[in-house]
């Protein structure tokens, strides 16, 4: 039986090319102070800053600026573009970029309008309740994450490694977003697997949910079409880089992946995983997740999980024939492999990243218990201790 639950997206979608010529009428019903948040040179070079300034600037609006947001977003940069926002009373924050920008300036929305540092809100969370935040738009330059359509926004700690996710829902919502195709046709191939990666992670950490109270068909269905369209479209995107159909299907697949409309009750295991990595060693987010699910999977796999590893083999891959139950669902981990490993063409090991096993242990302790140290395991497919988090862990070298 499927649990009651409330589905609300306040987020505007505006899909398509040429769709920034309404930029300025659906940013003045916030007001008309912007803090323009973004990343590196990237939306210089194509040419797409001066598409927005030129929209802002034609719509009367006062523009500050926060550059240099990072992947893996900072902080830093939220303390930054917070002080901005307060400083110059900004009515709106507007990001342009891929997830980073877009995570970093949720956070930077909701830490201008409290006076206490933006951290507490990942480690005081019960002291730290999120009551408001400034309004938020994005304009989206790489399909991936899908914070572009949702109200959760993941942070980096530099000092302490850590790398924590949390949500706010209604206020960190963006209230429109901007998805032009167009604009991830200069995303290198490197960015587009991770970015591909990233998406495939999303659907299936919800996929693999073995509740058998929980059987939803058409989600199920549903997940199933968009792990499918990221199967089919991302090798054509990496070989046809300005393929308008590829590049659509993946930025509306990326979207709603996690914009909460596939979720089911059970915790994620990956993402926390992964997490700790990246926290560690600043890599690509899409590139841990591809290391880590293929490994997640094969440590899942038992009696009690295994009729899911065979209705994804069947009805992603499309794998049959007269085998057993067993052996599909490890064809079917074999395929997931190879889709990351030779379609995406990223990396397989942390070994190939010069990653040891030196901070294993302390990382899966803090996977295992939880940011507070209380919790017993890490809930998902299955339950995985301390000691189930090292093995994965150890099984990516």
């Amino acid at each position: 039986m499927l649990q009651n639950f409330i589905y609300d997206i306040p987020t505007k979608v505006l899909f398509g090319p040429n769709q920034l010529s309404r930029l300025a009428p659906e940013l003045s019903v916030y007001g008309k102070k912007v803090l323009l948040v973004y990343g590196g040179s990237s939306i210089k070079k194509i040419g797409l800053y001066d598409r927005v300034m030129a929209e802002l600037t034609q719509g009367g609006f006062d523009v500050c600026e926060l550059s240099g947001v990072e992947p893996n977003p900072r902080i830093s940069s939220v303390r930054a573009g917070a002080a901005i926002c307060k400083e110059h009373g900004v009515d709106i924050v507007l990001a342009v970029g891929g997830g980073s920008v877009i995570d970093a300036a949720k956070w930077i929305a909701a830490s201008a309008c409290v006076e206490h540092d933006p951290w507490d809100f990942f480690v005081k969370m019960n002291q730290t309740p999120v009551e408001k935040a400034l309004p938020i738009a994005t304009i989206l330059t790489l399909a991936a994450t899908g914070s572009e359509m949702d109200a959760i926004g993941v942070i980096s700690n530099l000092d302490s490694k850590d790398k924590y996710g949390r949500g706010a829902a209604p206020y960190l919502y963006p209230r429109v977003s901007f998805l032009d195709p167009t604009l991830t046709y200069t995303v290198g191939a490197y960015q587009t697997a991770c970015g591909s990666a990233d998406i495939l992670s999303h659907v299936l950490e919800t996929y693999f949910n073995v509740h058998e109270d929980e059987s939803f068909y058409m989600l199920d269905c549903f997940m199933e079409g968009l792990m499918k369209s990221v199967i089919k479209y991302a090798p054509i995107a990496l070989a046809q880089p300005d393929n308008y159909e590829a590049r659509a299907n993946l930025m509306w697949a990326s979207s709603w992946a996690i914009n909460g409309f596939i979720r089911k009750p059970q915790p994620w295991s990956c993402h926390p995983m992964e997490h700790e990595l990246s926290a560690q060693y600043d890599i690509t987010h899409g590139l841990g997740l591809a290391i880590l699910t293929p490994r997640w999977m094969e440590y899942c796999l038992d009696d009690r999980t295994l009729p899911k590893y065979v209705q994804f083999g069947k009805n992603v891959f499309g794998i049959c024939g007269d085998m057993s139950d067993m052996e599909i669902a490890r064809q079917a981990i074999e395929a997931t492999k190879k889709f990351l490993y030779q379609s995406l063409g990223l990396t397989d090991t942390l070994t190939k990243l010069n990653i040891t096993d030196e901070h294993f242990g302390h990382m899966a302790a803090k996977v295992a218990h939880g940011r507070d140290g209380t919790a017993e395991c890490l809930n998902g497919m299955k339950p995985l201790y301390q000691e189930d988090v090292e093995a994965i862990y150890r099984m990516c070298l």
